[in-house]
């Protein structure tokens, strides 16, 4: 125990000890990858959303091309010409 003169010399507790410094240092940067993951995420599920919504309308804009393109008649498979048999002498 210190005595009431050995409480002058005596080293105050200014500064955090090491792991409350790694502790601190442990949460922010949880708190930045939190942060930085839940950005990532939401900017992922709005570029998902202006690419459903993109695949929609061209869809939407080839069935309506489609529809407007007069049908094609089908050709006949061309025949194919028969092979003569020739004997061999």
């Amino acid at each position: 125990m210190l005595h009431q003169e050995d409480k002058h010399f005596a080293k105050p507790n200014k500064t955090p000890s090491r792991a409350n410094k790694a502790d601190a240092i442990t949460v922010a940067v949880r708190e930045i990858i939190t942060a930085e993951t839940t950005a990532r995420n939401a900017k992922t599920e709005r570029l998902r959303q202006l690419r459903l919504e993109r695949q929609a309308a061209e869809e939407a804009d080839a069935a309506q091309a489609a529809a407007l393109e007069p049908k094609k008649k089908r050709k006949a498979p061309a025949k194919r010409a028969s092979r003569a048999k020739t004997v061999k002498a």
